[in-house]
């Protein structure tokens, strides 16, 4: 996959996009999460390039080359923005019904996107399943272990968090690839490859606006306020999908296809795999795969 294969104007965005496959594939987007980049679907943007796939793999609003295109915009990362700047580069790239394939961050920005949008998708691929953010829910608390795996959410809260964001970034990435996938190591070079998208000028802001605002504790950009309304009714995502649950994510509990039913109204399919939180790296056959029965799907 080439890294930096191409840069769009979109939206609010100069997006870097890596990329993989013929110009005139059928569109594939696979959507990084926190805090990973596109490297991490290297794998799978090679198997599904060799079956066809037009892969195109954006670095999100924050990360890597991607920048903001005035100074003026609100450097946030609310999940309303990262929904929008995904059917922002639908439109902007000319992707026809595109399968959008994404985990943490990159998996709430496509269950964002088909839900305020269907007609610009043509599946989803949702690692660990629905994740759009009931953040009236967000003052209950959870289970205490839990709880405690999401220190760091709790740590970006306060403005010592922000300091030790901006200071340690590399440390804190580490620390939690360690903890999210416990039975893999970390693979050292892939890290050193990565880490250098922790280095953009708007990556503090943007990750320290994402975890107050989905906890109430920062307002959202007025631009969004109409999409965080809707959100805020957790829509169901009414494209064809399939949810691969990881089973070896601390971070994340597997649900029965029951629960990812009230959520996915078609859903063709759900698979439990055995990955640490990062899927694409840890299972990427399973993913391509997964992308590829999507679009057996759709083709019919």
């Amino acid at each position: 996959m080439d890294f930096v294969g191409v840069n769009l104007q979109s939206g609010v965005l100069d997006v870097a996009i890596a990329t993989a496959g013929p110009e005139d594939g059928w569109p594939v987007l696979l959507l990084h999460g926190f805090p990973y980049d596109p490297r991490c679907f290297g794998a799978v943007a090679e198997e599904l390039a060799a079956s066809g796939a037009r892969v195109l793999a954006p670095y999100l609003r924050g990360f890597g080359p991607t920048r903001f295109l005035s100074d003026d915009a609100p450097r946030v990362g609310q999940q309303a923005a990262i929904g929008r700047d995904v059917l922002d580069l639908i439109d902007t790239a000319g992707l026809r019904a595109p399968i959008l394939v994404g985990f943490d961050w990159g998996g709430r920005a496509a269950c964002v996107a088909a839900a305020l949008r269907p007609s610009a998708v043509g599946g989803l691929v949702a690692l660990g399943g629905y994740s759009i953010q009931d953040i009236a829910a967000s003052v209950e608390p959870t289970d205490p272990l839990d709880e405690s795996r999401d220190w760091y959410q709790y740590y970006f809260h306060s403005e010592r968090g922000r300091r030790g964001l901006t200071q340690y970034r590399r440390e804190i990435a580490e620390q939690l690839w360690r903890e999210w996938s416990p039975t893999r190591p970390v693979d050292a070079h892939e890290f050193a490859l990565t880490a250098p998208s922790f280095d953009n000028p708007d990556f503090v802001e943007v990750v320290i606006h994402s975890y107050r605002h989905r906890f109430g504790l920062a307002p959202g950009a007025a631009t969004y306020e109409a999409d965080e309304q809707l959100l805020a009714q957790l829509p169901s995502v009414d494209v064809p999908t399939i949810v691969l649950d990881p089973t070896e994510d601390p971070a994340l509990h597997p649900r029965t296809r029951a629960e990812h039913e009230e959520h996915f109204t078609r859903l063709l399919d759900h698979r439990l795999v055995p990955s640490g939180h990062n899927q694409p790296a840890d299972a990427h056959a399973e993913v391509a795969r997964a992308v590829r029965d999507v679009r057996a799907f759709l083709t019919g």
